[in-house]
């Protein structure tokens, strides 16, 4: 007999079927037991009054795997409006040990630590499994957005040969019995890409050796980049990412909606054209100094608020933002060559995206290295491209993790992380 999912049940009402799942709960009354069990699609409410089976039943313990075989009744009070009954259940392994927390209830009382220490049962509980849910539903509508625009999704090299782009914070590693890093970014590797199909992106880990300790910053996460070229400027970029996001969570609603609905979350509506300021401008509102060269996260905190309460956006692009905190490929403002053509993207007061206009021609390459005091040497295999023909380009990277915490509510981006990595934890 084919199995047939909890979801599914409805259309088997009259009918005999077989499920197969977790004990996810038992109920031991006087003259009727109840069990529940969890599958990939919800729950499943088992009615037993046969006192052999009961006995079995009083045996199982929690997260036991269970098959059963039994007659589909409606039921409205029920789980899905149906529930199965005269059951045959059988173990499909030993009696499970019970995590260290209840799984069958609303919320996890466990601690975070605590939750992380114990992901592989943690992640089971729904308002775990529906962020991870959510997440998927975002690649896949980043995924499809990007294909139907023309781009071409590329895999780019995860251990590199030179920590160029900030040496102080990969991870090194024996290739072989040569020195070799992480990468923390396809940034390269996507321009380079820009020279063969004009638009790429990438979904991929990226890996940062930075001493955090906060609620938003992992040691790995996924990246969602994304490289284009033959554009006029950084607001050719600013455009596809808002489209993009709008693709994403449009699939969050199509693909996830139960997900959303287990997690009471409203999704943002994207605009049309996402506010934008300037750099100097956003300083002013979030009341810092004019000479600070970036935003803390209080002023991005102070700037979301801002959005919300003068746009009705919680989104904004802060543009301009000074060269110095810039990396060397950044294409200057033209008008103001102290500022650059790049942006950050604020998510409800936390920077999400960080994006912007690259450079393009070999000699300002060489030239913006000069004016950092930096070899050629560990770019040349980057630069040579730049030799032979690139077209103006540009992109930007979204944190797939800091993404779904925000749209979720999380405190803390652990929360929606399967297997979280940072400064303390490299396991389980």
């Amino acid at each position: 007999m084919q199995r047939v999912l909890s979801a599914q049940l409805p259309a088997h009402v009259g009918g005999t079927v077989r499920i197969a799942g977790w004990v996810h709960r038992r109920r031991l009354l006087k003259s009727v037991a109840f069990l529940v069990v969890r599958d990939a699609a919800g729950l499943a409410q088992v009615v037993v009054t046969d006192p052999a089976v009961r006995a079995g039943i009083e045996e199982l313990t929690e997260e036991t795997v269970v098959e059963v075989t039994a007659t589909v009744v409606a039921n409205p009070a029920a789980p899905a409006g149906v529930e199965l009954t005269a059951p045959v259940v059988r173990p499909l392994g030993p009696p499970a040990v019970p995590p260290p927390f209840d799984l069958y209830r609303p919320a996890l009382t466990a601690s975070l630590p605590t939750q992380l220490d114990h992901a592989p049962v943690a992640l089971r509980h729904r308002t775990r499994s529906a962020a991870l849910r959510i997440s998927a539903a975002a690649v896949g509508g980043f995924r499809a957005t990007l294909d139907a625009a023309g781009f071409v999704e590329i895999h780019t090299p995860k251990v590199v040969s030179s920590s160029t782009e900030s040496g102080a914070n990969v991870f090194a590693l024996d290739w072989f019995g040569r020195p070799a890093y992480l990468a923390q970014s396809p940034q390269f590797y996507k321009q380079l890409m820009v020279g063969v199909f004009e638009r790429v992106y990438e979904v991929g880990p990226v890996f940062r050796a930075e001493p955090h300790d906060t609620a938003r910053h992992l040691a790995q996460y996924t990246s969602l980049d994304v490289e284009l070229g033959f554009l006029a400027d950084h607001r050719d970029v600013m455009r596809v990412l808002r489209d993009v996001l709008a693709g994403m969570l449009a699939a969050v609603a199509d693909r996830a909606a139960g997900a959303v609905a287990t997690l009471g979350i409203t999704l943002p509506a994207v605009p049309a054209r996402i506010p934008a300021v300037d750099f100097t401008e956003a300083l002013a509102i979030a009341g810092a100094p004019t000479d600070e060269p970036d935003l803390a996260p209080a002023h991005e905190r102070a700037l979301g608020e801002w959005a919300r309460r003068e746009h009705g956006s919680d989104f904004l692009f802060v543009t301009g933002y000074p060269m110095a905190k810039r990396p060397f490929y950044t294409h200057p403002d033209p008008e103001r060559p102290a500022y650059s053509n790049g942006f950050d993207l604020l998510f409800r007061g936390v920077e999400l995206v960080t994006g912007g206009q690259r450079l393009h021609r070999h000699a300002d390459y060489l030239a913006a290295l000069a004016a950092r005091g930096e070899p050629v040497a560990p770019y040349a295999g980057y630069l040579d491209a730049f030799r032979h023909g690139m077209p103006p380009h540009g992109g930007f990277a979204i944190g797939l993790e800091r993404f779904v915490a925000r749209l979720t509510g999380a405190a803390n981006v652990r929360e929606v992380t399967a297997f979280p990595r940072d400064l303390h934890r490299l396991t389980p």
